[in-house]
């Protein structure tokens, strides 16, 4: 029954008074098993990965040995972080200076970033409302400079492989997976990350499964797999493989410290249970508001291709979205409009100053300035479809820790805020 009591933002008593769940995941799952890990590295006195002594029970190592089984592929790569993924995967897939790389306009900043620093100009598609990147703009986004397409699989929702990969393959284009936000996610019933040329993985504390900060690429090529572990170790690679299959090039330091692998070893195993109930929370939630008819869900919400890790609903507004964001969180289910203008949250392209400004840590515009002809630009009107939606979405975090209990506040809270606002 819906309430016609008063709105809590209007004086009214509030759906919930206690204290919402954790918003994270994987780091709210760490214990004893973690603990051990960490203190048998310092036991060992062996926290660089790379001491020629004992390479075979390096942490790191164990840990790549984990992500090659989960998901499925040949070769896996530990690094610092999500964002030296991507960027050890763009050199790995032959991203350079001259080359276009099509991002989602709904993203993480570091998305951008990484194909900006690699010497490429990142060209924004817009997102449909799956909030993940629309197959048909990719396509109509596509020039002769255009190398690779970095498909986020963005708040836990798989992105449309099939038709962007039929997208890729009809104009060459190399396919790189963020996985971010998607962990343990599938699409088909295949593991996110398996799919295109190389699976990026970001091991950040907001992630599926966490270490703080770190990160993990994966790809079935011996090539490609290559060319990031030459880049990720400074050029180095003789403890990685004695057969070197490619030419020496420069490269960084994105290498993962055995205590970040140790806090990672074992998350694996439990991420498959942290997932399922996160995935039947957000069934049994979409379930109960389809027949809500005063706010909308995208098809693909609490289908396989989501992992559940947030509930997204669109209203009919801005302003019905940024009111109704208020006013669930004085119901006692925070809650927040994913596109408010007047924040600057670094997830949407309008607010990634360097790129709207073109602008590069040296005040000048690389790597824009190399590609004569290009009509690439960059304005709020770059992609108004992705505004659009943004602007009218609530998001409200969900994770394993929702009980039923949470899921029927939720549901009244939708209701009661609905009735009265929408």
């Amino acid at each position: 029954m819906v309430s016609v009591e008063k709105l809590a933002i209007h004086g009214g008593p509030p759906v919930r008074t206690k204290p919402w769940v954790s918003k994270y995941m994987g780091s709210e799952a760490l214990g004893a098993e973690e603990k051990a890990r960490v203190l048998q590295v310092l036991e060992k006195k062996r926290i660089f990965r790379y001491l020629p002594d004992g390479l075979e029970t390096s942490e790191a190592a164990a840990l790549e040995e984990e992500y090659k089984r989960f998901v499925g592929t040949d070769y896996a790569l530990a690094v610092n972080s999500g964002t030296s993924a991507l960027i050890c995967a763009l050199i790995a897939v032959g991203v350079g200076p001259g080359h276009e790389v099509i991002i989602p306009a709904y993203t993480w900043v570091a998305t951008a970033a990484a194909v900006a620093v690699v010497g490429a100009v990142p060209v924004l598609a817009e997102v449909d409302s799956s909030l993940t990147l629309d197959p048909q703009d990719l396509e109509a986004k596509i020039t002769s400079r255009t190398k690779a397409v970095i498909v986020v699989h963005m708040r836990g929702i798989s992105a449309a492989m099939d038709e962007i990969l039929a997208v890729a393959q009809k104009h060459n284009l190399m396919v790189i997976e963020d996985v971010a936000q998607a962990n343990g996610g599938t699409y088909r019933g295949r593991p996110l990350g398996s799919l295109g040329h190389v699976g990026c993985f970001s091991l950040q504390q907001s992630k599926v499964i966490a270490a703080g900060e770190g990160g993990m690429l994966v790809t079935n090529s011996e090539e490609l797999w290559q060319r990031a572990v030459l880049y990720h170790d400074g050029a180095g690679y003789q403890f990685r493989f004695l057969e070197r299959k490619i030419p020496a090039f420069p490269g960084q330091n994105y290498r993962l410290t055995e205590l970040q692998a140790a806090l990672s070893l074992g998350q694996l195993e439990k991420m498959p249970d942290l997932v399922r109930a996160t995935r039947e929370n957000k069934r049994k939630l979409v379930e109960r508001l389809r027949n809500q008819e005063k706010i909308e869900l995208s098809p693909v919400f609490g289908t396989e291709r989501d992992l559940g890790v947030s509930l997204i609903f669109y209203v009919a507004d801005e302003e019905k979205a940024r009111l109704t964001a208020q006013a669930l969180t004085a119901e006692g289910i925070p809650a927040f409009q994913v596109w408010d203008r007047r924040a600057r949250d670094q997830h949407i392209y309008v607010n990634w100053e360097f790129l709207m400004a073109k602008r590069d840590p040296w005040g000048r515009s690389y790597p824009w300035s190399l590609a004569e002809g290009s009509s690439v630009d960059y304005s709020p009107e770059t992609c108004p479809q992705t505004l659009a939606l943004l602007s009218r979405a609530v998001q409200i975090h969900l994770n394993h820790l929702v009980t039923e209990e949470d899921l029927r506040d939720i549901e009244a809270a939708i209701n009661k805020v609905a009735f009265h606002l929408l």
